[in-house]
């Protein structure tokens, strides 16, 4: 693939120095003073990048944009921006543009930038030649133009060039873990390994023994050393899903390895060490399990050096029509058949449904339908959508208040429903021991309502 790039900028200085770094890096390099000249240009070079600054004299960037985006709208096209001008480029990235940067331009946050840029046209490339997987490997994590969902990639953007903790929030189905592994793909350390854990689906030793490793007899079963996740990551990414709903006294022992960058393994005296980045992520409330003493602060702050909250499908309406073709192109790929229409009151009932499991359910209900499908079409009749966990009203008494027995009978059972039957899990979230929880279910099934103790 070709390697041009054109700079638009009215600062010499910057002209310069960007075109001597470029050239550097074997790209063939245009610079222009002004909009105007970067226009008469254009067609001439035909740049794969190109960077323009916003204010500039005469035409803008933005007006820039706007004419490249209609005589070569295979040319991408980054935006430097001062900081006060955020509005306006988040309206340009709207409009079209690859993304931004804020100036005084940092050189090697512009390069991460425009490799992945290059990867991305890449992929283009081989989609128009029929390898459609390929193109969505690269643009899976881009599904949604909100503006929410434009901040989190902006910030994925900024966060893959650092080795910062970064806590990952939202609800279960949101995506969190194609959040981290995005931070991940688009960071130098992409070719190290990306290590996902599921807290909840291991007993705490367990986990203990799968993160640090452990040696031979530390326990039983344990016939020899075995290395754990943080020492087979290298350098890469350690992803810890669900992190709200470990103990503390594993919380203190992760702390000490983001503090020291070192750990024991399980039975242990030696500490190794480890230069592995660690994103986390959690559904549950971390800052009222903070105040009820059941995750550490110093962990928590340790852990939220950056937030990134991830909406639920109900808060990015305007996101579900662009999610569903892509998940509809994605399911008749796997399934080797012809659909590829959502019809319109088909679409129309996506955006009313609340999608309580959020792109999960989207996911789960658009490859069912497709399954269902018997033309090229989806049909209302191929859904079988979630209905709202919520407690329907004509249920409740008087003016739909209820007992507190009542009330967390309704609560366990949601729990429940969450944790897809999950015992140990539910009783975790709800404070509760499992042989409690069991008592309980045992009342609630023969008809007793009986109230979780204080």
């Amino acid at each position: 693939m070709s390697r041009r790039i054109m700079i638009v900028d009215d600062e010499p200085a910057t002209l310069a120095a960007f075109e001597f770094h470029f050239r550097r890096a074997d790209f063939e390099v245009r610079t222009a003073s002004s909009a105007e000249s970067a226009l008469g240009q254009l067609h001439d070079f035909r740049p794969d990048v190109l960077v323009t600054d916003v204010h500039m004299g005469g035409m803008t960037g933005l007006e820039l944009l706007a004419k490249v985006n209609q005589a070569m709208p295979d040319t991408d096209v980054i935006v430097m921006t001062g900081q006060e001008d955020m509005g306006t480029t988040i309206g340009a990235i709207r409009g079209g543009a690859y993304d931004f940067l804020a100036k005084p331009v940092d050189l090697e946050q512009l390069d991460l930038l425009v490799a992945r840029c290059m990867r991305d046209r890449a992929a283009r490339s081989r989609a128009k030649a029929g390898d459609a997987a390929a193109a969505e490997d690269t643009l899976r994590y881009g599904v949604g133009r909100s503006p929410q969902m434009i901040e989190i990639y902006k910030l994925i953007g900024m966060l893959s060039g650092t080795r910062a903790p970064v806590l990952i929030r939202g609800e279960t189905g949101t995506g969190k873990e194609l959040v981290a592994r995005a931070i991940h793909e688009y960071s130098p350390w992409a070719d190290e390994p990306f290590v996902a854990i599921n807290c909840t689906a291991l007993a705490e030793s367990l986990l203990e023994s799968e993160l640090f490793g452990h040696v031979k007899g530390a326990f039983t079963g344990a016939v020899a050393d075995r290395r754990g996740k943080f020492e087979l990551a290298g350098s890469g990414t350690i992803f810890l899903d669900e992190i709200g709903d470990t103990s503390p006294a594993f919380q203190a022992k992760l702390l000490r390895v983001i503090q020291e960058k070192e750990f024991h393994p399980v039975g242990g005296e030696r500490a190794r060490k480890t230069q592995a980045r660690v994103l986390a992520a959690t559904h549950r409330p971390i800052e009222e399990l903070v105040r009820q003493g059941r995750f550490r602060e110093d962990l928590y702050f340790r852990l939220r050096v950056v937030e990134i909250r991830i909406p639920p499908l109900r808060e990015r309406r305007d996101d579900i029509p662009v999610l569903a073709e892509h998940l509809l192109a994605r399911a008749a790929r796997e399934l080797k058949k012809d659909v590829r229409v959502i019809p319109p009151r088909v679409m129309q009932m996506l955006q009313e449904h609340d999608w309580p499991g959020n792109v999960r359910e989207m996911e789960n209900a658009i490859m069912r339908a497709a399954v269902m499908a018997r033309g090229s079409a989806l049909s209302p009749e191929g859904f079988s959508l979630a209905p709202s966990l919520a407690p329907a009203a004509e249920e409740e008494e008087g003016d739909g208040l209820v007992t507190l027995a009542q009330a967390q009978q309704r609560h366990v059972e949601r729990v429940l429903n969450h944790t897809r039957g999950n015992k140990s899990r539910a009783a975790r979230i709800l404070g509760i021991s499992r042989p409690r929880l069991d008592r309980l279910l045992a009342a609630y099934q023969s008809g007793t309502v009986e109230e979780i103790d204080a």
